[in-house]
């Protein structure tokens, strides 16, 4: 299998990047995997923590603008068409996806917004990070 599977949200902070991280983890030989944002802002580190309970290091992914991924991005080489694109935007408005892909829309609460204590926060990521690989098992049909 080849392609290149793009997720999208507003910040790619969260949401996008744990997507990317489980994405790759999971990816089967040939399958690209990368993520953007609108308002790219940076990697929030309970999203690099919750990634790293379950043995994926997101130590090195950086929040990547919109414009960045459409343009090929420094994942991989422009001239590539991106064949999938999933959007995980729940309450905000999702960026729209205008090129020539598959479209999926996955609404996924954004963990950022989760408030309480440290361990209450980032039990929100972990719980956003198992729905996100759940979903991505059932696309690589696992």
């Amino acid at each position: 299998m080849k392609a290149i599977i793009g997720f999208i949200c507003i910040g790619n902070s969260c949401r996008s990047q744990m997507a990317e991280g489980v994405g790759r983890f999971l990816a089967p030989a040939g399958v690209r995997i990368s993520s953007a944002g609108s308002e790219p802002s940076r990697v929030r580190p309970q999203a690099v923590a919750a990634l790293a309970d379950i043995g994926i290091d997101a130590s090195k992914q950086h929040s990547k603008s919109f414009d960045e991924f459409m343009e090929g991005g420094s994942e991989f080489d422009a001239s590539a068409p991106v064949d999938c694109v999933i959007t995980l935007c729940a309450e905000e408005n999702c960026p729209v996806w205008l090129g020539d892909a598959r479209r999926v829309h996955w609404p996924l609460p954004d963990p950022a917004a989760a408030t309480g204590t440290e361990e209450e926060v980032l039990d929100s990521f972990r719980t956003v990070r198992d729905e996100i690989r759940s979903r991505i098992e059932a696309l690589f049909g696992f």
